[in-house]
């Protein structure tokens, strides 16, 4: 355990020469200890290094066992573009999913690097620049690794995606959670199913009677069909590839998810009418601004359920998350009569 002995008033500039050389073992603490001559910093090193004191330390003070990104790019990225450096990323099965700043460009394969050492069982990073077009597809670039198809293993479900090709939004889980406690002998419709974020859950931990599980997307549907091989739900899952306006089995379902944003109230109609005459559960996600937070999609239920000759009870309001400033991903449940 290696340290660098220097006066206390020195400390900043023997950090500054010593990062350069990247040699800091920032696992240990600078200690402060009481020499003849005054106080000494002992500031924690991995090497020898010409033209310094180097002692062994007799009681090393460990700081922390994890660095944060930043930490690990000093010395690589100039000082004044460092809180640049992002602070959070997305873990999929091994891949790791990262946004990068247009002034860190010309790092992005050392940053690509570092994340690879901070997330070891990771084997791909992939850059995001966003979402695109009617099926949310994420604009995604290889920046270290060449197989962006992975296994995202979530809640005793697998799901095995393409990351280039899909969105996982980690932000859902709880309501994943929440819907894998429901659903026991029941039929369940799962409209905009995607890969099954909320079909697989569901019916692994449920115990449906049947899921109907409905995707436009041949991406996501193919995925979707092998996800219900992956975790042995044939017989249960049945997979519908097409638009949920024209396929949505209709009067055969005791509980119906509606788990798609944007648009979704133009398909309250068929929701709805999915649920048997005898009543079941709809659970309807939307964006919604703050002012009218659960106020319009309440709203917007009803007048369907109406239009339709039928009632709806409201049984719950759930916040799911922020979606974008000022706009809310919310979730109601209201049981159809």
């Amino acid at each position: 355990m290696k340290a660098v002995l220097i006066p206390v008033r020195d400390v900043e500039k023997v950090k500054a020469e010593l990062i350069p050389l990247h040699v800091l073992d920032r696992s240990r603490k600078i200690r402060i200890v009481e020499h003849p001559d005054g106080k000494f910093a002992e500031i924690p090193v991995t090497a020898e290094i010409d033209g310094f004191h180097i002692i062994e330390q007799d009681e090393p003070e460990f700081y922390r066992a994890a660095l944060s990104l930043k930490e690990h790019l000093e010395g690589i990225i100039p000082p004044e573009l460092l809180e640049r450096v992002p602070s959070g990323w997305q873990v999929l099965g091994d891949i790791v999913i990262v946004s990068i700043p247009g002034e860190l460009q010309s790092y992005r394969e050392d940053i690509a690097g570092k994340l690879l050492e901070i997330n070891p069982r990771c084997r791909c990073v992939l850059q995001d620049f966003g979402i695109k077009g009617t099926f949310r597809e994420p604009e995604r670039e290889i920046i270290i690794g060449e197989n962006t198809e992975t296994i995202q293993k979530e809640h005793g479900c697998s799901f095995k995606l393409d990351a280039t090709k899909i969105m996982y939004s980690k932000g859902n889980l709880a309501e994943r959670k929440r819907m894998s406690k429901l659903g026991r002998d029941e039929v369940v419709v799962d409209m905009f199913a995607g890969i099954g974020y909320f079909s697989i859950p569901l019916a692994v931990h449920g115990k449906p009677k049947k899921v109907y599980s409905i995707e436009l997307n041949p991406v996501s549907y193919n995925y979707l069909l092998e996800n219900i091989r992956l975790n042995n739900l044939e017989g249960i899952v049945e997979a519908i590839n097409g638009d949920c306006g024209e396929v949505t089995p209709q009067g055969v379902a005791d509980r119906v998810i509606m788990g798609y944003v944007g648009t979704t109230h133009h398909y309250l109609d068929k929701g709805i009418g999915a649920i048997r005459k005898e009543g079941g559960m709809l659970h309807y996600h939307e964006t919604t601004p703050e002012a009218l937070v659960f106020e319009r999609p309440i709203r917007r239920i009803k007048e369907a359920a109406s239009a339709l000759g039928r009632d709806a009870e409201i049984r719950g309001c759930h916040r799911i998350k922020k979606y974008s400033p000022g706009v809310w991903h919310v979730v109601v449940d209201a049981y159809i009569k």
